[in-house]
């Protein structure tokens, strides 16, 4: 949300600096995420000055040109090259000088050089008004006063405002602040606790009065739980015509484009007081009737932007006596609303349901400004001001008579929430003791009544605006931001309770690997469950089928949930390869969610990514691409960290690896992963190779929890290592001559292991060279020569009978 300053200032005197203003607001709790300057004229004029045409004379190489002297009050006066057919000797006009930037109307800059037009210099610009946009004609120079001095700067003469604009991250349960007089309110608020005495300036609406009844439309509301208040009245005799500078400056300045005096009026109320207003044409509504009510499922109607929709029976419509003209607090007809023809408007301020408006905003994909207020619940007890409040500017911007009394239905008026405020919970929850004098004075400038005082607490009354404050915990975090909580003091001391959990907990276990990944390297993501519908059609490990589907999606890429850990993956890969960060190492804790006949199934899932360079590029590293055996290696690392061994490899069937391994204990999947389709990886704007492993975390969990762990001694006795060269039939693999030395000797071999692989010259047809390492140790002696020369030539035996293998 965008809050002008200047626009602030005018309920608010303050004096401060943009910087100290925006720390205050974000000690309140609206926090400014940004700040912007503003003007309403890009650039400022800045270098733009008063010139005096001393001289102008035909260009000797071109028709339509001219070449000027110009006097900007410089020693020695300007030659200029003009094209505009009304420049002539003697005027005072706009000259930019060499080095100002000027502004198209993209909002994109120029600057003026000095150079040559058709042979002759040109040593600035003489300009229209468009180009300094000032205005929109370019039928020639602006031709000033000539009064006016030379080499006065443009900007004093024309009225210019500068501002500067807030950008605050505003949360979905401060409606109160969604307006310039909410955070007015607010500020106020914080510079009294800061002892600065100020007032809030509202705007009057004392002159208000209709000046006949000659055009009264009926209201009818015919739902009031979806329209609890409803206010009209009729304006006669309007011009519909451009907005006056200050007007469109305001708008402007927040990023609202301006469109005419009333339309820009019911939007400039709107982002004053927070109360969204509608402007028909009066001549449109038939019947002289409007009708607040739901209409039959199926109903067609178009919008403001000439799309058609299909109407829910539970959407509120507002209607006159035969047909819909705009769907309530979302969006307007295209058949009711001013033009530049209108001259009589029926001008609706409401109230209505929040939960109505979201529910059918949602419905059609519609955001305005209009329904991002009525979502979150507007002051009801606003609604008559802010009509007043309209009428009175339109009048002043567009004429015309108020030719109708102002309507208020209201049938049943919204009462102020009641809270009785212990100060032992105040203390509880704050754990320090706030004065009660001071907190008075904070709810006094809340605007939050105190009805009576007792010794254990306070009986209040919330206004209206406060629709979030209803409990004893609501506005103790109202007193709270208000004092401050940079003003608690820290304790000293820290209490923490200490839980009683497995050792195999999903959350500690998580915390393992997570630990363990990241001091490899890796960064951990979360990404959101809520993904495209689309994807499934991308992937057979996914099923249309199956989705669980949201009832009221935020979007169509959030509208059901995921059944691929995959694609949240690639999708981050993709935002960071497009900015150059193309070495990824990625891992993700998740859930996929499946819609089977049988039920609704989450599955827990760690789903790692790896892509692009191992290693960060160093001049004395030599760059490896992530690779198939690093994210084996990883994934062994992982299994072996949590005591889970004796693991069986096969071909995956997984079908988003266009190759890869399954990685299963017994018949218990744990982990797919290999290399990513290429084409799938395509399909989501993937250029390079992805690696992907699909941790089945439910599975893992069950197996860790089955693991025992034996604790023993650090060995007292030294290890023997022995080295044999082994030729061998290429068809035999390591892991035959680990299981063969395994069994062999059970009690004194601790480890095998295979150092290097030999195959080519010197070496017969069909055969190659292992060369393993056998490690042996026994833990209650120092083994002897005599003992490891009897088990290696055991194990030689076996080689030999078992595989034909030959000691090179």
């Amino acid at each position: 949300m965008k809050i002008s300053y200047n626009w602030l200032k005018q309920f608010i005197q303050i004096d401060w600096a943009p910087e100290k203003t925006s720390e205050l607001l974000t000690d309140l709790g609206l926090e400014v995420e940004g700040i912007e300057a503003f003007q309403s004229v890009k650039g400022g004029l800045e270098g733009v000055v008063v010139g005096e045409v001393l001289t102008c004379e035909p260009h000797p190489n071109a028709d339509r040109l001219k070449v000027t002297t110009v006097n900007v009050g410089e020693q020695t006066p300007l030659h200029i090259v003009c094209g505009a057919p009304n420049v002539a000797k003697g005027q005072k006009v706009p000259v930019v000088t060499v080095g100002s930037t000027l502004y198209d109307e993209n909002g994109e800059p120029w600057v003026i050089k000095k150079g040559k037009i058709r042979g002759e210099v040109s040593e600035g610009m003489i300009c229209a008004e468009d180009e300094l946009g000032l205005g929109k004609s370019h039928d020639g120079i602006m031709v000033l006063d000539e009064s006016l001095k030379v080499g006065t700067p443009v900007a004093d003469i024309f009225d210019i405002e500068n501002d500067v604009v807030f950008e605050i991250g505003l949360t979905p349960n401060r409606a109160d602040a969604m307006s310039h007089w909410g955070v007015a309110r607010d500020l106020k608020a914080g510079l009294i606790q800061q002892e600065h005495a100020v007032t809030l300036n509202t705007p009057s609406v004392s002159k208000f009065k209709v000046e006949n009844r000659s055009r009264r439309i009926a209201i009818n509301v015919e739902d009031t739980d979806l329209a609890p208040r409803y206010c009209g009245t009729t304006i006669t005799g309007i011009k519909v015509a451009e907005s006056p500078k200050w007007l469109k400056n305001r708008l402007l300045a927040i990023g609202l484009t301006p469109k005419n005096n009333v339309v820009d009026v019911t939007n400039y109320v709107m982002h004053e007081l927070g109360q969204p207003l509608h402007a028909f044409d009066a001549d449109r509504i038939e019947g002289d009737v409007i009708n607040v009510k739901t209409l039959p499922a199926g109903t067609k109607f178009t919008t403001l932007d000439e799309v058609e929709r299909e109407l829910h029976e539970n959407d509120l419509m507002i209607c006159d006596a035969n047909k819909p003209l705009c769907i309530a607090g979302v969006f307007g007809g295209v058949n009711s609303g001013v033009t530049e023809h209108t001259n009589s408007i029926f001008l609706e301020s409401a109230y209505f349901n929040p939960v109505s408006v979201r529910k059918t905003a949602k419905r059609h994909g519609l955001n305005t400004d209009a329904s991002f207020r009525f979502e979150r619940g507007i002051d009801p007890e606003s609604t008559e001001y802010a009509l007043k409040r309209a009428v009175l500017l339109i009048q002043e911007l567009a004429g015309g008579d108020v030719t109708m009394d102002s309507e208020d239905y209201y049938p049943k008026k919204f009462e102020d929430f009641q809270v009785f405020l212990t100060f032992d919970k105040i203390n509880t929850l704050i754990g320090e003791e706030i004065p009660t004098e001071t907190i008075k004075s904070i709810l006094a400038s809340l605007e939050i009544k105190v009805n009576n005082v007792t010794e254990t607490g306070l009986g209040l009354t919330i206004p209206s605006y406060r629709v979030d404050v209803q409990r004893q915990s609501d506005v103790i975090e109202e007193i709270l931001r208000v004092y401050g909580y940079n003003n608690i003091k820290v304790g000293k001391k820290l209490n923490a309770s200490m839980s009683n959990s497995g050792r195999f907990d999903d959350y500690k276990l998580q915390n393992v690997v997570g630990n363990q990944l990241t001091s490899q390297g890796f960064y951990e993501m979360l990404s959101n469950s809520l993904t495209a519908e689309r994807y499934a059609e991308l992937s057979e490990q996914s099923n249309p089928k199956h989705a669980v589907k949201m009832l009221n999606p935020l979007s169509q890429d959030l509208s059901v949930l995921r059944q691929n850990m995959l694609f949240s993956g690639l999708e981050s890969i993709a935002f960071n390869v497009n900015r150059k960060r193309a070495d990824l190492k990625l891992f993700e804790f998740g859930k996929t969610y499946h819609n089977y006949d049988s039920g609704r199934v989450e599955a827990k899932h760690l789903a790692i990514y790896l892509t692009g360079d191992r290693n960060t590029e160093a001049w004395n590293i030599v760059q490896k691409p992530s690779d198939f055996f690093l994210l084996k290696g990883t994934i062994e690392a992982i299994l072996n960290r949590l005591g889970i061994s004796k693991l069986n490899y096969a071909p995956t069937k997984h079908s988003d690896l266009s190759e890869g391994m399954s990685i299963s204990l017994g018949k218990t999947t744990l982990v797919d992963f290999g290399i990513v389709n290429k084409t799938l990886c395509k399909k989501m704007n993937v250029d390079q190779d992805v690696l992907f492993a699909d941790f089945n975390w439910d599975n893992v969990l069950l197996m860790a929890s089955k693991q025992r762990f034996k604790l023993n001694d650090i060995p007292k006795y030294p290890k023997v290592r022995r080295d044999f060269a082994l030729l061998l039939d290429d068809n035999v693999n390591f892991s035959q001559i680990d299981d063969i030395a395994q069994k062999t000797e059970r009690k004194l071999l601790k480890d095998v292991s295979l150092f290097d692989v030999y195959e080519g010259k010197n070496l017969p047809n069909g055969k190659k060279s292992y060369a393993v390492s056998f490690i042996l140790q026994d833990e209650n002696k120092t083994l002897t020569d005599k003992q490891v020369d009897k088990i290696m030539g055991k194990l030689q035996h076996q080689f030999e009978n078992q595989l034909g293998a030959e000691l090179r």
